[in-house]
């Protein structure tokens, strides 16, 4: 199987967490999300482990709420003493009604406004992630007014490819986010943020990407930002405290996918970082990074209904399910690859199908040329593997389709951390 949380009991039917997925979905009807969250604090410990021995107190992971945000995943992040980034109010919002200290918050963002701030500010978020020079004097204003000195991190660009999904490149020169190494910008912005006198610049941060397996990444971008850190220290008489090197290490979606050995990866960069920073003559900062993917995808499990199947004799087939892009968007954005289950082993001949959902929209796939068995039909139940990463917190209501719930499985127990939506939730914000 794909990862070691999914298997199949004797009669061949599919199990994930050692719970019978049919039986779950019997209990709380399809379409649905499925989050194992012995898994997640499995996945958050082996991070904290790695920071914990590689790079030194003080460093920690962030778990990337946009990954997965509902008020249980941040009691778990909480408990298991995680950091959280934080891209929006609403994200905010939700780890602070799940109990989430606001001081261990990085509130991201290159389009803040000025509510935005504002809202972060009142509740004592611990740090803003700056992303360019119209924030910096909009949030040194609104700490001035509150009579606060608010810490932040400084968003800067080194020019990376990471040799992923275009969609999904965030380090190159002329992204939308933060401000560019290679045009000498970054400097200029560290010199202007050094001029707030209500903002405690603390160090910088860098993001290249997601879906990152080749370790050359990291250890390119260690390369450029200490480099830079050196030449600020160098100009401007400036040595910073804290380095974030965003998130994106990569997860496997299909067999294809490489197997990430994520505490050697961070090794390397821990041996890497130490070793540029020796050259340059530079202290350890504390080391952060945003972990989002690699902490709950491959908790993640969706589960389908086929409501039909449809064979075009020359052409192709479908197996249309009851879900569909509202659900899971990533194929149609870009092209994601899945690994799809049914969820009985069924002997004999496959068939390769489109599995679809039921959006009026001829893009609505979930995933094209599967193999699923010849004898599927109305009522059987597939599943897609590697969900926990951007599939709920993308899901939308198109086609005023209700949301599926999220149930979590826990210690071999199931219970909702989400509920399904109705139509009645769908309608309530009309006027």
């Amino acid at each position: 199987m794909l990862t070691d949380n999914i298997t199949r009991d004797e009669s061949g039917a599919l199990l994930f967490a050692g719970q019978s997925v049919n039986a779950l979905a019997d209990r709380y009807g399809t379409p649905l999300y499925l989050m194992d969250e012995d898994r997640i604090r499995q996945n958050c410990r082996m991070y904290l482990e790695a920071f914990r021995d590689y790079f030194g107190e003080g460093s920690r992971p962030l778990y990337a709420g946009k990954a997965a945000s509902f008020r249980q995943m941040y009691r778990i992040m909480a408990e298991e003493g995680m950091g959280i980034d934080a891209v929006s109010p609403g994200e905010i919002a939700t780890a602070l009604s799940a109990g989430f200290p606001a001081e261990n918050i990085y509130y991201h963002g290159d389009g803040k406004t000025d509510a935005d701030i504002a809202f972060a500010l009142d509740k004592g978020v611990g740090c803003f992630i700056v992303d360019n020079g119209d924030e910096l004097i909009s949030l040194n204003e609104a700490a001035e007014a509150r009579g606060i000195r608010q810490k932040v991190l400084l968003r800067i660009t080194p020019g990376i490819d990471p040799h992923t999904y275009a969609a999904i490149n965030t380090g190159a020169v002329d992204v939308k986010f933060g401000v560019p190494i290679e045009t000498g910008q970054a400097m200029e912005f560290v010199r202007a943020a050094m001029t707030m006198e209500n903002l405690d610049v603390a160090g910088l941060h860098c993001h290249v990407g997601s879906m990152v397996f080749f370790e050359n990444v990291y250890l390119r971008t260690v390369d450029l930002m200490v480099g830079f850190m050196a030449e600020v220290r160098d100009e401007l008489d400036i040595t910073f405290r804290e380095l974030n090197l965003g998130g994106g290490y990569g997860v496997r979606y299909t067999d294809d996918d490489p197997h990430s050995d994520i505490p050697a990866r961070l090794r390397e960069v821990a041996a890497r970082l130490k070793e540029k920073l020796s050259a340059a003559d530079l202290p350890l900062p504390n080391f952060l990074m945003e972990p989002g993917r690699s902490i709950v995808a491959d908790a993640g499990m969706t589960v389908y209904t086929v409501c039909s199947v449809k064979r075009i004799p020359g052409y192709k087939s479908y197996v249309i399910t009851d879900g569909g892009m509202t659900d899971n968007p990533r194929y149609c954005l870009y092209g994601a690859e899945y690994t799809v289950l049914h969820t009985e082993k069924r002997r004999g001949l496959r068939a390769i199908y489109d599995l679809a959902g039921r959006c009026c929209e001829s893009g609505d796939i979930i995933q094209p040329a599967i193999s699923l068995p010849v004898g599927t039909h109305r009522g059987d139940r597939v599943a897609v593997c590697t969900t926990g990463a951007y599939n709920y917190s993308m899901a939308s209501n198109y086609n005023r389709f209700p949301r599926p719930p999220v149930v979590m499985l826990r210690r071999g127990e199931s219970f909702l951390a989400v509920r399904r939506e109705t139509v009645e939730d769908v309608c309530a914000l009309d006027i």
